[in-house]
């Protein structure tokens, strides 16, 4: 017991100690904090979460009805190529009634049609279904979609869809934002911080799903106002309000957006926004303006037109400019942040949206701050009374726990929210276990008549046993609350697993380090425990 060595006395002080100093700045007002510190260390802070920082929250479902329209109009694209280069001649290409079919010219090619169409499908799921069925008859080709294969096409955007939120939302410089995927086909997406939900909205909720079409000039006004569109061509609304036809096909997508910034016009300094295209979207997009030198070309954002510019001479550079929008700096910054962040695959509208106010969360810090001391207080009365002086280093053990549970939480910042309260609370009670483990067991080789230093040692020998496996136990049930738990959960189990953590460490080797100490300084001749 007394075989303390100096290293190890050094090394769980400093650990305490550092864990300690992480813990100060988390216990000062936001604006204190970034006066008293430099950045690097106001930055290694707790965050707080929607329900105790309030913020916006919000319920997202996918418009599963406009991937499916979209994987039929790719598909098309796909198999004019595909028959293209594999000289097949087809004709009455549609896509109608969910499904999409073409004629083969040739009957003789009609195999080997259908052959290039399977090679476009994909097996999904664990049987291995096709995404596609494929029939051919009567010299046509018809291609359906698969449930199996939109159940997957869901699956897939969905994961897009969350991680393009993701990127947009840090791009605004938010901390730790809760984005989670809530069923087949929605998403939750909560901000601490954020109160206004509108701006939010704006940035999520579009799909920046940007096309450069070139205008179709032969559209009547007759034409425009009854929706009848050329065959190849298709009407979309326009910024203004207006209606205009474009070519069904694009010429360049947002796919091949390399970047996206928010600048200013020349001219008359209004906001803009300035994208550059990667390598092939910049040839594609030189050829194309220079084989249409005086035809107009229409930027298209979500199925919007919202300008349709004349190509006066080829673009070369490889950027382009979007203009004409009604843009402010905040809406175009908001374009240029969703551009760059890229296209959520699958369009997305609101199903539910909440904003908690500051107020509520300061009452929920107060209250929980209550709890906290209340409980802290009433566990250090009851050792105190129950075991003296051993109960004086199981305190000091606890309150340095509790303030290594907020240094390893600002360490790695991370999110406390209402629940995490509630596990720092049950932390705080189930730390002093070990130190009653330890405590009783030195009780029980005293009354076997050891001496005093024997039972000191078996006492802290014989506990540790029992104190990780119980500590195991709950570790592993915090990792799988953590694993399959979501928000609120989760916030609780980082609680609980940090505070499993420090409470062994303070129970078997900070207040071993106590006790050595003192008896190594006092040598007493008996225990009084």
């Amino acid at each position: 017991m007394l075989n303390f060595p100096r290293w190890k006395v050094w090394s769980i002080t400093l650990t305490c100690l550092i864990c300690i100093l992480l813990a100060i700045p988390s216990m000062m007002p936001e604006a204190e904090r970034n006066r008293v510190f430099p950045s690097w260390i106001a930055a290694i802070h707790i965050n707080l979460g929607l329900d105790l920082a309030g913020g916006s929250h919000l319920l997202l479902e996918a418009e599963t009805g406009d991937l499916a329209r979209q994987r039929l109009e790719a598909m098309e694209d796909l198999m004019r190529r595909e028959m293209r280069t594999a000289g097949i001649r087809i004709e009455g290409l549609t896509t109608q009634n969910g499904q999409l079919a073409f004629r083969v010219s040739d009957p003789d090619q009609l195999g080997e049609a259908r052959a290039v169409a399977a090679r476009q499908t994909q097996p999904v799921g664990f049987g291995a279904q096709p995404d596609w069925t494929i029939s051919a008859d009567n010299g046509q080709v018809t291609m359906r979609p698969t449930e199996a294969g939109l159940e997957n096409a869901i699956s897939s955007a969905m994961e897009v869809a969350r991680d393009v939120i993701d990127r947009r939302i840090n791009s605004l410089g938010t901390l730790e934002p809760t984005i989670i995927q809530q069923g087949q086909s929605r998403i939750v997406v909560q901000v601490p911080g954020v109160q206004d939900p509108e701006a939010l909205k704006r940035l999520i909720g579009r799909t920046a799903r940007l096309e450069f079409r070139m205008v179709d000039q032969t559209a009547t006004p007759e034409m425009l106002q009854a929706g009848q569109a050329p065959v190849g061509r298709v009407i979309l609304p326009t910024a203004e309000g207006g209606r205009i036809a474009v070519q069904r096909r694009a010429m360049i997508s947002g796919d091949q957006i390399a970047d996206a910034r928010q600048d200013f016009d020349q001219q008359d300094n209004t906001p803009n926004v300035v994208i550059s295209f990667d390598a092939a979207g910049g040839r594609r997009f030189a050829r194309v303006t220079q084989e249409n030198v005086g035809r107009p070309f229409a930027i298209i954002l979500d199925n919007v037109v919202i300008s349709y510019p004349v190509i006066r001479e080829p673009i070369l550079g490889g950027q382009a400019t979007i203009s004409g929008g009604g843009f402010t700096v905040q809406t175009a910054n908001e374009l240029a942040i969703s551009l760059r962040s890229g296209r959520i695959p699958v369009e997305l509208r609101v199903i539910e949206e909440r904003t908690v106010g500051p107020d509520l969360g300061a009452d929920s810090i107060r209250l929980g701050v209550i709890a906290s001391i209340a409980a802290t207080l009433a566990v250090i009365l009851f050792m105190l009374i129950t075991y003296g002086r051993f109960g004086v280093y199981t305190t000091i053990g606890l309150i340095v726990n509790a303030l290594m549970i907020l240094g390893v939480m600002a360490f790695f910042n991370t999110t406390l929210t209402l629940p995490g309260i509630a596990g720092f609370v049950l932390t705080i009670g189930a730390a002093v276990d070990a130190n009653v483990l330890i405590n009783e067991r030195i009780r029980e080789e005293q009354r076997r008549g050891k001496k005093l230093l024997d039972a000191l040692e078996s006492g802290y020998v014989e506990a540790q046993t029992a104190i990780l496996d119980a500590n195991i136990t709950n570790v592993i049930a915090a990792v799988l609350m953590f694993y399959f738990g979501s928000g609120p959960i989760r916030g609780f189990a980082v609680v609980l697993m940090i505070g499993i953590v420090t409470s062994v460490f303070t129970a078997v080797n900070l207040t071993r380090m106590l006790v050595a100490l003192w008896v190594r300084r006092a040598r007493p001749k008996e225990l009084h425990i």
